[in-house]
């Protein structure tokens, strides 16, 4: 079987550094789903209207391909973030971007659906854990009577939480954004976005997002923001 994208992802995210570890984190995040010439047909999103999430499948696009890492064979077991990056557990009860096929999963909110343009229709979608620039495969509608399982159990991931940090954004860096935008920085970065290994309190992080680099620190459970530069884009 041979699957080609229909849509791309543009996203506040240039690169996957920062980018939320799930979808429905950071809900206020806003992304849009912007479809392939051969896809933009707003009949094709009839109905869809009428429904408040979308199942995306995509690909982790920015991820080294095998050969590029060095292995030769998939790896059966990773090291998920929320055990510390130290445990190891099977790829097929993680959502681990290195696998088999790179394809990922994510459930979004609908913001709107803007039925036509110069793009063609364009999905606007809340909660994304997706990299701008991101290949999408399919999209289908959430129902909750066989998607919902609110009982269920989550393995490993029940009674785990992000250990959320204190942030601490000085108001003259914080006139570059919106409000809206600045509330999903915000909650971006009281989730901690550095690598889990990572626990230098002298190091600073750069993070892109939406045309700016968020320099920033952390130490003691308070991370730090302390500048924010206009990215250069290079020829």
């Amino acid at each position: 079987m041979e699957i080609t994208p229909i849509a791309h992802f543009r996203s506040a995210f240039p690169t996957k550094f920062g980018i939320p570890r799930q979808s429905g984190i950071v809900n206020e995040l806003r992304g849009s789903i912007v479809f392939e010439p051969a896809y933009r047909n707003a009949d094709a999103l009839r109905g869809l209207e009428g429904f408040d999430y979308v199942w995306i499948v995509w690909e982790f696009s920015a991820n080294k391909s095998v050969e590029e890492r060095g292995i030769a064979t998939w790896q059966p077991t990773v090291r998920p973030p929320l055990l510390g990056g130290n445990t190891q557990m099977g790829v097929f009860a993680t959502r681990s971007p290195y696998r088999p096929n790179p394809l990922g999963l994510s459930s979004v909110k609908i913001e709107r659906i803007e039925p036509g343009g110069k793009e063609g229709p364009t999905i606007h979608v809340l909660g994304a854990d997706l990299m701008d620039g991101t290949p999408i495969y399919d999209i289908k509608p959430y129902v909750t009577y066989a998607d919902s399982h609110p009982e269920a159990r989550s393995g490993f991931v029940d009674g785990r939480r992000w250990q959320e940090l204190q942030v601490e954004f000085p108001e003259h860096l914080q006139e570059y954004f919106t409000p809206k935008s600045l509330a999903a920085l915000t909650r971006v970065l009281a989730l901690d976005p550095r690598p889990q290994y990572q626990d230098n309190p002298e190091k600073i992080y750069g993070m892109p997002y939406e045309g700016y680099d968020i320099r920033f620190r952390v130490a003691d459970g308070v991370l730090t923001v302390v500048s924010v530069e206009r990215l250069t884009i290079k020829d």
